[in-house]
């Protein structure tokens, strides 16, 4: 099977190729290398099965070779990022989805689209299920994400109801794992960045808001059932064992050897205070569910990430004490000592979650 997979030098899209390419696909890579990266693809570029076109698949003309899936991934998704190109990020959530379509219609491919727990906005209705609508704000300074991925959803489904193409929607929650950028604003990684250059990690409010962190091979199962099914979705793919950002920093902390103290700042407008998918769905038509646990994904990612050493401390000024939009807010409480020594294993650590997964 022939795939196209947009953003395919990106986090998720990157570990997608590898997997696709693992089973015998075809894969080509379409990207612009806006947050995506060329090394991300090592272990797969040389591959004679597969192909990297370095282009914006907002403009892109694809060739006359027939496809046969389209996994369309093309985003910034991390906040510093859509914030720093808000009309590009709106532009491949409308121009860039409907380029891919036309060529899944084309060839009569399958065609997926990676959307975002973010259209449930601070939700109403908890955990998110796939028919809850949201409670989003449209003109917020996270819009101009939400609303991109709210637009691709909603023009995939026009293209399998007045075009036939068969589509499915993928709506992808918190993931985190190797490959990351350490300066993408995204909790996992500004936490292990934070622990590992030893300064204060940065908890926005007071820490109880709750998310749900799936590692990225999990996800990538979860895409590529999704590319082998004719389930249209949305689909929920996230991990739903839910903890408070207070305690994965904890985690981080104590995982990484780390010394480092706690900050509290400023919420900032529009951060969701719970996050947890149901995955009934996605279990039920995709057969999928997580299989690997807070601890070994996170010791995998701090491990990758420790690799990388320059790059971290790249980072540390970018992450000291500014919001996701990069703006520098005030400390506004004590710093709380979580590099002290910890009373609880491991294993506790790991356990303190809001709501454990439905058995």
């Amino acid at each position: 099977m022939h795939v196209v997979v947009s953003g395919g030098a990106g986090f998720l899209g990157s570990h997608l190729c590898e997997a696709l390419l693992s089973r015998g696909d075809r894969v080509t890579c379409v990207d612009n290398l806006s947050t995506g990266r060329e090394e991300n693809l090592a272990t797969v570029i040389d591959h004679p099965r597969f192909a990297f076109v370095e282009a914006d698949v907002t403009t892109w003309t694809p060739s006359a070779e027939h496809v046969d899936a389209v996994a369309h991934l093309a985003s910034a998704a991390s906040p510093p990022d859509y914030h720093r190109m808000p009309l590009e990020t709106l532009l491949v959530g409308s121009r860039g989805t409907e380029v891919m379509l036309e060529l899944a219609a084309r060839d009569g491919a399958r065609f997926i689209v990676a959307s975002t727990s973010e259209v449930y906005g601070d939700p109403h209705v908890h955990p998110q299920r796939e028919d809850y609508w949201g409670h989003v704000n449209p003109v917020g300074p996270r819009s101009v994400y939400d609303e991109a991925k709210r637009y691709a959803e909603a023009v995939t489904m026009a293209y399998g109801r007045s075009r036939g193409t068969d589509v499915g929607i993928v709506r992808i929650f918190n993931t985190y794992g190797p490959r990351m950028r350490a300066v993408d604003g995204r909790v996992v990684t500004s936490f292990i960045a934070q622990a590992l250059n030893g300064d204060a990690l940065t908890i926005y409010g007071d820490g109880s808001q709750t998310r749900s962190f799936c590692f990225v091979d999990d996800l990538v199962r979860g895409l590529v059932a999704m590319i082998d099914s004719r389930e249209t979705g949305p689909v929920n793919i996230g991990n739903p064992a839910e903890r408070t950002v207070a305690s994965l920093a904890e985690l981080v902390v104590a995982l990484s050897g780390s010394r480092s103290e706690i900050e509290y700042h400023p919420l900032p407008t529009d951060d969701p205070t719970r996050r947890r998918p149901d995955i009934q769905l996605a279990h039920r038509e995709l057969g999928w569910t997580p299989r690997v646990g807070i601890l070994d994904g996170l010791k995998r990612t701090i491990e990758w990430f420790a690799s990388r050493p320059e790059e971290v401390r790249e980072a540390a000024e970018a992450l000291r004490g500014g919001q996701p939009t990069g703006t520098a807010v005030p400390v506004t409480s004590l710093t709380a000592s979580a590099g002290a020594p910890l009373d609880s294993s491991l294993e506790d650590l790991a356990g303190r979650l809001v709501a454990q997964p439905a058995a």
